[in-house]
């Protein structure tokens, strides 16, 4: 089993923790870090994966190419319980404000003041305000408690927006506790340093 990814990238980091959750070893699969930014990488991703993002995971003659269907095959795959349809729907939250962060911080690499009074870049930040607010209130109800998926990709998205310095996320005391509290788990520590994106 294969994943490709960036160890930069949320999404990947998502399911590097999730594998780790499910006690998936280093040999029983392998992390092929991509710069999706390079020739070669590019190359590569174009080959791969039309979707032209990552992560994708190979699994034998199984391609699957999205984070949230990856989830889904490799659920099945160890044979977890499926979420349910509010944890769907967190997800669903946490993905969108996660492609709004990522719009944004991509318009910055580029040069481009996202904070300037046009449509688009007002609509992504009306977006990621909403968003942000919400899910601050999902943890204030005991949404995020365990550590499962859903957990893993809101902490994946806080911690990746919050070295980017894309929000001011301290304004949320939830969200920052949240983020402090998977932070000091000890059994965690290791596989958070693992995939950090700041190593």
């Amino acid at each position: 089993m294969k994943l490709y990814g960036s160890t930069t990238s949320p999404y990947v980091r998502r399911i590097r923790l999730y594998l780790a959750l499910n006690n998936v070893s280093v040999n029983d699969q392998q992390f092929v870090n991509l710069d999706v930014f390079s020739e070669t990488g590019r190359a590569q991703l174009i080959k791969d994966n039309p979707t032209l993002k990552v992560p994708y995971l190979v699994d034998d003659q199984q391609s699957v190419f999205d984070s949230r269907v990856i989830f889904r095959y490799l659920a099945q795959k160890f044979d977890q319980p499926t979420i349910s349809w509010h944890e769907e729907n967190l997800l669903t939250l946490i993905d969108a404000a996660n492609d709004s962060f990522v719009t944004l911080f991509l318009l910055r690499r580029s040069g481009i003041d996202s904070k300037e009074d046009v449509l688009f870049f007002n609509l992504q930040n009306e977006r990621v305000a909403i968003l942000v607010e919400q899910l601050n209130v999902a943890i204030t109800k005991g949404d995020f408690q365990q550590w499962h998926y859903p957990s893993i990709c809101l902490f994946c998205l806080l911690d990746w927006a919050n070295l980017r310095e894309l929000y001011p996320f301290e304004k949320y005391e939830a969200l920052m506790t949240f983020m402090e509290n998977v932070k000091a788990k000890p059994e965690l520590a290791e596989q958070l340093s693992e995939t950090d994106p700041r190593n």
